[in-house]
């Protein structure tokens, strides 16, 4: 596995990873939904994000988009899930940013698992996500990863 910043060439792989992902995670939005919010991906996010891409053989696999500290989204290909590829990139992310934090959809279960997992804690809820629709995200907080015999604040 490499991970490498993003380049303009890897773009069309990006949007089919985050439809199909979004199909697994984000079903719940339905598809007319899902395929306006990758056209804002392509056109605003992609574009406004320091993105990083994971290539497994040449072939990228996953992204992650960051905004600052904060991770914009973290998509991995449905046929990769659980290979370790989402994780990688939150802890390249951390070892250069330091804290992180993320908004999840909290009906995507399988996604707030995943962050618990990679050390971040619930910090807020909200009732409704960016676009005013009622559907409840949970903000997250991940602090930098301790280090042996570091004083901690």
């Amino acid at each position: 596995m490499q991970i490498r910043p993003y380049q303009p060439a890897d773009r069309d792989r990006l949007l089919a990873i985050w439809l199909d992902a979004s199909r697994v995670g984000h079903g719940f939005l339905g598809e007319a939904t899902l395929r306006e919010q990758q056209a804002k991906v392509g056109d605003i996010y992609l574009p406004m994000a320091d993105n990083w891409v994971a290539e497994i053989d040449g072939r990228v696999e996953a992204f992650i988009g960051l905004i600052d500290s904060f991770v914009g989204g973290l998509f991995v290909d449905p046929l990769a899930h659980g290979s370790g590829l989402g994780r990688a990139l939150v802890e390249h992310a951390g070892a250069r940013l330091g804290p992180l934090t993320v908004s999840v959809y909290a009906d995507n279960g399988k996604a707030l698992a995943f962050y618990h997992r990679c050390g971040f804690i619930e910090t807020a809820r909200k009732p409704e996500d960016d676009e005013g629709r009622p559907l409840e995200v949970v903000d997250m907080r991940r602090a930098p990863a301790a280090h042996a015999g570091a004083a901690q604040p």
